[in-house]
């Protein structure tokens, strides 16, 4: 008998989680804990597991039940400890010890090695046993684990761990100036139902394409029970920009069914459209992302939305077809991105 970690990705299905329990069970194996994380390309599910059989037959057994990328790694009794307290207790050494940022990120994911790095410290060849935490503009932690790639989920855990040991910010989501590159100043709100009106407004001004990229329908208002949804602080958080009396865009961020993934989109008034609202209203929400502790956002537009496409491009997203050929979707992970 042995302990092993075993760490697979599957496809979003119903069934699968079951599938790969079956598939352990019948190898003689005591699933003892379970995490289900998000990570590039589908969502990881990792086991820690007692099981007589040998790490080649549990991977065989699992591939064949529909994991991909199966890897087992040996395990000790130690890791079976509760993993929500475990982070509170290195929270806890953390908020007393700061300076021991990378040594404590490393026991929270049991990485190798942790070290801090400085400057232009990422690399343009992708190494998923590389793991770089940013914490400030020219300054990171660098983890290394040779046995098991880092998934989005754990990069968002160690975004967040090393926020304690930063001096305490200002929300991103409260109200906030921004100045636009042609020097005009708009105020960005979280959304609340005393804007109901001003967003019908919005809407009314914006053309049917502005409309349709949003939507993917011309939709010529915006239903009283939509609206109610993007203010319900349990299913997202929305933001609206202002100026002189009225919206000008609104931003919307939409919690998923997919552990740790939220949904993004826009509205931008025609005319202020190409000014920097939109990127600036998306890095706001995607820190809004961050601080709800999101490991991805995605965001749906159409084919031919050459302006979103741009705009998420620009911030580090990767883009790719959807099973609708006129549909792209946007994968941005949050963790790696710093707070301006």
């Amino acid at each position: 008998m042995g302990f092993l970690r075993i760490r697979t990705t599957v496809d979003e299905r119903p069934g699968r989680l079951a599938s790969l329990a079956s598939a352990l069970a019948a190898r003689g194996g005591n699933i003892l804990g379970l995490s289900v994380q998000s990570d590039s390309d589908g969502t990881v599910d990792e086991f820690i597991a007692d099981i007589p059989a040998h790490p080649e037959t549990v991977r065989e057994a699992l591939e064949a039940a529909g994991g991909r990328r199966v890897q087992v790694v040996p395990a000790t009794a130690h890791e079976l400890t509760d993993e929500p307290t475990r982070a509170l207790l290195l929270a806890s050494r953390l908020r007393a010890m700061p300076w021991r940022l990378p040594e404590l990120l490393a026991e929270l994911l049991r990485a190798d090695d942790a070290r801090w790095v400085y400057g232009d410290c990422v690399s343009d060849l992708p190494d998923p046993t590389l793991l770089v935490v940013p914490v400030a503009q020219r300054r990171a932690v660098r983890l290394r684990r040779a046995g098991l790639p880092f998934t989005l989920t754990e990069a968002a855990r160690a975004a967040s761990f090393a926020r304690l040991a930063q001096p305490a910010a200002e929300p991103t989501g409260s109200e906030r100036a921004i100045k636009l590159a042609d020097g005009v100043e708009v105020t960005v709100r979280p959304l609340t139902s005393i804007y109901r009106e001003a967003v019908r407004d919005l809407h009314d001004r914006c053309s049917p394409e502005s409309r349709r990229f949003r939507y993917f329908t011309a939709m010529p208002a915006l239903p009283p029970r939509t609206f109610d949804k993007l203010c319900d602080r349990s299913k997202g958080y929305s933001l609206v920009a202002g100026h002189d009396g009225q919206v000008v865009g609104m931003a919307n961020l939409q919690f998923t069914p997919d552990p740790g993934i939220a949904e993004i989109a826009f509205l931008v008034e025609d005319r202020w459209q190409g000014r920097g609202l939109g990127t600036a209203m998306a890095r706001m929400l995607v820190g809004v992302a961050r601080d709800l502790g999101c490991a991805e956002v995605r965001a749906t537009m159409l084919s031919d939305n050459a302006r979103m496409r741009r705009l998420l491009l620009s911030m580090g997203a990767t883009l790719g077809y959807s099973e609708d050929p006129g549909v792209v979707e946007a994968r941005l992970p949050v963790a790696t991105m710093v707070s301006a």
